[in-house]
């Protein structure tokens, strides 16, 4: 039996062999975060004598803030990551660890003063985004020496900013959670109908809140519950998971799916499911 994957693995593409290389922890924000981060997280690795890992991600309608530090050498980079509309990896080396916010979707819209979409596909510095108080935060947040500090310095920086509830970037975020459990979901029409939006409406919602538009975002969501079947080791029937997942057949998913991923989807099973980690 292949042991099961743990919660928060989600996106993380042949999760089984990039957890041998690293691990990856997730805190839940304090009660005034809610309505904007889904989390925080601290990723770590310690890989000296081993080479270099690069992990692809199946990214989701999210902003990150983040901020990785390499303990050998001591370089540091504040950043933050917009939605990432193709593919995204990232190489790890040596012994470092991220430290970073994951926003819900619609939540960095209040932080960023401006539509999200300018930030899709783009990692601006925090000087960028939030002026010099963003880069005296990167300047503290390198000179901590433990996770659990700079935690509390990123809880603290992003309260500090006073936000209160957006009702639009709630709404954002409970579309995209319908998207989320709905994976059949059929196109953007069929998005209206279960929320009682007009198409147009919601691509306003979403190129200023989400950040990149809801074809996409459905889309993505089917693509990210092919993979987690695939990874699941239980076998699956393509032709009725593409059936499922609202595909006119077996084509399309293998399609859209080599396009996001880079292989299709039996071989990703193949390399990504139980027994499936390298040395």
């Amino acid at each position: 039996m292949g042991r099961s994957l743990p919660a928060g693995t989600r996106g993380i593409l042949r999760a089984r062999t990039g957890l041998e290389r690293f691990r990856v922890e997730r805190t839940a924000p304090p009660p005034e975060l809610v309505p904007f981060i889904e989390f925080f997280w601290v990723l770590r690795w310690d890989l000296r004598g081993r080479p270099p890992h690069r992990q692809q991600v199946l990214t989701r309608p999210c902003v990150h803030m983040t901020f990785t530090s390499y303990l050998t050498g001591g370089t540091a980079r504040a950043r933050v990551a917009g939605v990432v509309r193709d593919e995204f990896v990232e190489e790890i080396a040596d012994e470092g660890r991220v430290v970073g916010a994951g926003f819900r979707p619609g939540g960095f819209r209040p932080f960023l003063g401006a539509p999200v979409s300018r930030i899709t596909g783009r990692f601006p510095g925090l000087e960028e985004v939030f002026g010099q108080a963003g880069g005296a935060l990167a300047g503290r947040m390198a000179a901590a020496s433990h996770p659990a500090g700079e935690l509390e310095l990123l809880e603290g920086f992003l309260t500090g900013q006073g936000h209160g509830p957006d009702p639009s970037a709630a709404l954002a975020a409970e579309v995209v959670e319908r998207i989320a459990a709905s994976p059949g979901l059929i196109g953007v029409a069929g998005l209206a109908a279960d929320t009682g939006m007009s198409a147009r409406s919601l691509q306003r919602l979403f190129h200023e809140y989400v950040g990149i538009g809801p074809k996409w975002v459905i889309r993505r969501y089917r693509l990210l519950e092919a993979a987690e079947r695939a990874a699941s080791g239980t076998g699956v029937d393509w032709s009725a998971l593409a059936a499922e997942l609202g595909y006119a057949d077996q084509a399309h998913l293998t399609r859209d799916f080599r396009a996001a991923v880079g292989t299709s989807p039996a071989r990703y099973a193949r390399e990504a499911g139980p027994g499936s980690i390298d040395a």
